[in-house]
């Protein structure tokens, strides 16, 4: 490659190179500089405080709160959604009469906003005339409060999660699955394999770069989604749904504190990016690309 090539090489790597350091990692590196200093109020500038933030965390019970919520509601949210998507997949991956209108109703939670969903199980969830509620003194059982009560709050924010993701998901899985050769299903049938078998020896093998894929996105979506917090519980109740992204927009939009803000997100990305790291270091071992 000559050098007139290289430079057309990068002219066009250009615009995506200025807009991932303007707006990715700019913002990661004067975030991590902000969290050692104080908020600047007023007239009162920044001070320099060294760890005195991320100390305040260890102190602070919103986010230990915070942190063990999050956890709950990531190995709720990961498992649940891959293995529902999976499912889906699996299900409309099969030629039969309607399976168009199958594979639309699956997707339609995902092109739908997060908002609208909230609001849509918050219709579901309401006591006395909420859906789940007729349904439960259809049955003769007694009315229940699933949002509004601490013990069921986060699994009920959970399903909102699940059930938005799972279509999304099931589109890769879908894409994935129709890779895979009819003449290996053919030999298999004529070995006498069983459905079990071949999903466990071969179906699975040769889609977990897409697992992989799909997991990744689903560990990154369990810490970014809380758009739905806002609209149903807003971290209540008694914080019994405060996620980690919903109180760092607390504390840094409503109570105006940046540099604690600021040291919380470097506890998230630092979370987010260890996680990352491991999931693919330990299925790199499993996943097969060619």
């Amino acid at each position: 490659m000559n050098s007139r090539n290289w430079i057309h090489a990068w002219l066009m790597l250009l615009p995506a190179f200025v807009f991932l350091i303007a707006f990715t990692h700019l913002p990661a590196v004067t975030t991590l500089i902000d969290s050692f200093f104080t908020t600047a109020k007023g007239r009162r500038p920044a001070v320099f405080t060294g760890l005195g933030n991320y100390q305040k965390m260890l102190e602070d019970p919103i986010f230990v709160k915070a942190m063990v919520n999050s956890a709950i509601y990531a190995l709720i949210t990961i498992p649940a959604s891959i293995a529902l998507s999976l499912a889906m997949a699996l299900l409309v991956h099969r030629s039969f009469r309607g399976v168009s209108l199958i594979r639309m109703a699956f997707f339609t939670p995902t092109v739908l906003p997060l908002i609208a969903v909230a609001n849509i199980w918050l219709f579901f969830y309401a006591p006395g005339f909420g859906l789940i509620d007729q349904i439960r003194l259809f049955f003769g059982l007694p009315s229940a409060n699933y949002v509004g009560q601490p013990d069921t709050a986060l699994y009920a924010v959970a399903a909102v999660t699940i059930w938005k993701e799972a279509g999304f998901f099931m589109i890769f899985f879908l894409a994935a699955l129709q890779t895979i050769p009819q003449s290996l299903r053919e030999a298999a049938a004529i070995e006498g394999c069983s459905r079990w078998t071949f999903f466990r020896r071969v179906t699975l093998p040769l889609i977990m770069p897409t697992t992989l894929f799909v997991s990744v996105n689903a560990v990154i979506n369990a810490f970014r989604l809380v758009d739905h917090v806002f609209v149903m519980t807003k971290g209540g109740p008694d914080s019994a749904t405060m996620l980690l992204l919903y109180y760092i927009f607390e504390t840094g939009f409503r109570f105006w504190d940046t540099a604690y803000a600021a040291a919380l997100t470097v506890v998230l990305i630092a979370i987010l990016s260890v996680v990352g790291i491991g999931q693919f270091f330990l299925a790199d071992r499993r996943v097969h690309y060619k």
